[in-house]
């Protein structure tokens, strides 16, 4: 496995997979690498001839007040669970590799960024948006993947590609757990003791929601208990807790046939998101 941190150093590496004929997968991370990080790396290996995965906290996602200097980082310890999972390639660049001249051009994310994460974050999306289109054209892949569990990150970047024409195919991994039902996530590692058994709540909520609504098809019933739930269960402070459709992200109608239920729950200081993505066939929707 190779480490590079300067761009010429990658796309020397992708003109030569390139000329060979193989596939790219590429796996964009943030590094402090999980298990969530490493079924990504193994999806890409089973699907392409050769892996890249970037290791990159994206300034840019970061609002003022959010964890950019404190967010996990361990650059060794992600090189060897990357190499357990096949990547060939890890691109590290620091931020002055990645941002070396500001034109102010920028990307508007759009309406599918204003509601759910992208509500208290605002711009946070379009920072997705940037680094993903500088990846995309740098490791020229023939497929990238991201996990479920940042499901409206998903639902945008497949319609950046979709609406731009960008040759890849965007694969969605599904959300990798903890045995308890918590969703892996490099941010676990700031839970408490007592923050980390509350926050098996989050799942459960998720769970009592998708059943109240299979059984009563009543957007608003399945919501409230799933909101008592997490506040019965948790000294957390709900951030949003949404059943929306999906991928385009608007208000279930009648017509709605596949389904994200998806909240945001601050535990202590620590904010985790959680969904659920399912469909239904031939039912209306009590909206």
């Amino acid at each position: 496995m190779e480490v590079v941190t300067k761009i010429v150093q990658l796309k020397s590496i992708v003109s030569r997979v390139k000329g060979e004929g193989k596939t790219i997968g590429l796996v964009p991370t943030m590094g402090y690498l999980h298990e969530g990080h490493l079924t990504l790396a193994k999806e890409a290996r089973k699907e392409n001839d050769f892996v890249v995965m970037s290791i990159f906290v994206n300034p840019t996602q970061f609002g003022p007040n959010e964890d950019f200097l404190s967010y996990p980082r361990d650059l060794e310890r992600d090189k060897r669970l990357a190499e357990s999972a096949s990547v060939d390639v890890i691109f590290a660049p620091s931020v002055e590799e990645m941002y070396p001249t500001n034109g102010g051009i920028s990307i508007h994310a759009g309406r599918q960024s204003e509601i759910l994460c992208g509500a208290s974050r605002p711009g946070h999306f379009d920072g997705v948006l940037q680094v993903v289109t500088k990846l995309f054209h740098l490791a020229e892949p023939n497929r990238a993947y991201f996990g479920q569990k940042d499901a409206q990150q998903v639902a945008i970047v497949q319609t950046l590609v979709r609406d731009y024409n960008f040759p890849l195919e965007i694969r969605t991994v599904p959300i990798v757990r903890e045995e308890d039902g918590l969703a892996k996530s490099s941010r676990n590692v700031y839970l408490s003791k007592l923050e980390r058994e509350e926050a098996r709540a989050i799942y459960e909520a998720l769970q009592i929601a998708k059943e109240t609504f299979l059984s009563s098809y009543h957007v608003k019933m399945a919501l409230d208990e799933a909101k008592a739930y997490i506040l019965s269960k948790t000294t957390g402070e709900i951030d949003y807790l949404e059943l929306l459709s999906y991928p385009d992200l608007q208000p279930v109608t009648e017509d709605t046939k596949q389904f994200l239920l998806a909240t945001a729950v601050y535990i202590g200081k620590t904010r985790l998101i959680d969904n659920i993505i399912f469909s239904i066939e031939g039912e209306t929707a009590n909206v």
